[in-house]
């Protein structure tokens, strides 16, 4: 056979080891990250519930405001600085990170 041919398998075969090595060394460390993929997925489907029901989110507030117009007042103000904040790091990540 031809050293050349023949070096190039070999080269192709320790490349392809290296892969696999790579690929489990990536398995174990996404396997200790799971905990958190799943407590983001949770508040991730969470979110697209809301998004998908605002009439039970209204309901929800306009109960609060009947019977705890203080706490309705404290959760409106907690929620829209967490809205003006995530419009805010939308912003800035946007700047950052190229367009699609």
């Amino acid at each position: 056979m031809n050293p050349k041919i023949v070096e190039l398998a070999l080269k192709k075969q320790r490349l392809q080891l290296q892969a696999a090595a790579q690929r489990v060394m990536i398995m174990q460390a996404l396997e200790s990250a799971s905990p958190a993929f799943g407590v983001a997925e949770k508040v991730r489907s969470g979110v697209r519930w809301a998004r998908s029901h605002p009439e039970w989110l209204a309901g929800i507030g306009v109960a609060l405001l009947v019977a705890r117009p203080r706490a309705f007042f404290r959760w409106a103000k907690r929620g829209f600085f967490v809205w003006r904040s995530l419009r805010r790091l939308r912003g800035v990540v946007e700047s950052i990170l190229p367009a699609r």
